[in-house]
């Protein structure tokens, strides 16, 4: 893959989201004010053909970057950050914003970067493991506007067919549970749920936690307006509660339904 970048503003915020396969999408905001995480996962939706956005990429496979001048010194300043799970594109990164500045990699956290968390997602959203060299830029004016495939017989996938029979619950329930760090009852909320799924389910499952004070962006991409809240992703429909987790016989019927 070649790629040249002439089209970028002297300041700017940009970000850019990964695939497991290793194709990106990215936004550029001259004005620095957009919040991208939802366009681009938006994005990846229509271009692989996805029958939801993939919101488990964030943030674990993303890179951000901000270009400003210092107002005190006159200077051009440059912060870069990158995850762990996606620091193999460092090269692509540099041209993709033109610059050689050096990129801070964001401390590993379990929760954002854990293959065997995103591998869970395979089966559902098995294009965004395939490799199509496809890169998608978007701008802040018209977040859907430019795609350029640099393989032009590749066309998206239609939607995924979803698995049939025993196969579709192989990897067990897919839950998700946003609390407030900030919060002087999480602790406990947190031993409770432990307590109930161990206890409860018969079945496996793969639990997240999102700390909504440190994620704002995963709260207001899953609707959280509210902690604690406990989602149930997979399988279909989605399956959310809302308030205290202490009623086990409510939280298992309500998961395994």
């Amino acid at each position: 893959m070649t790629y040249s970048n002439s089209s970028l503003p002297q300041f700017f915020k940009g970000i850019v989201l990964f695939t497991p396969g290793g194709d990106l999408v990215y936004g550029i905001d001259a004005d620095k004010k957009a919040r991208w995480h939802l366009h681009l996962c938006l994005a990846l939706q229509e271009a692989f053909g996805l029958l939801e956005p993939p919101y488990f990429l964030l943030p674990g496979h993303t890179a951000t970057i901000d270009r400003w001048q210092n107002q005190q010194t006159g200077e051009i300043e440059v912060c870069a950050e990158v995850y762990p799970a996606v620091t193999r594109y460092l090269p692509l990164l540099q041209v993709l914003f033109d610059t050689e500045v050096s990129w801070q990699v964001v401390p590993w956290r379990e929760e954002y970067c854990n293959p065997a968390i995103l591998e869970t997602y395979r089966q559902e959203f098995p294009q965004l493991w395939e490799e199509r060299d496809l890169i998608i830029r978007l701008d802040s004016d018209n977040p859907y506007r430019d795609v350029r495939n640099f393989a032009p017989d590749l066309v998206p996938l239609p939607s995924p067919k979803r698995a049939r029979g025993s196969n579709q619950n192989d990897r067990g329930y897919v839950l998700r549970l946003f609390i407030a760090s900030n919060n002087i009852n999480t602790n406990q909320t947190l031993d409770h749920i432990h307590y109930i799924l161990e206890k409860g389910l018969s079945t496996s499952y793969t639990l997240k936690i999102i700390d909504i004070t440190k994620n704002p962006e995963q709260a207001e991409m899953n609707q959280v307006s509210a902690t604690p809240t406990l989602i149930r992703t997979w399988p279909k429909p989605v399956k959310r509660i809302v308030g205290e987790l202490t009623d086990v016989e409510r939280i298992i019927k309500i998961i395994s339904s």
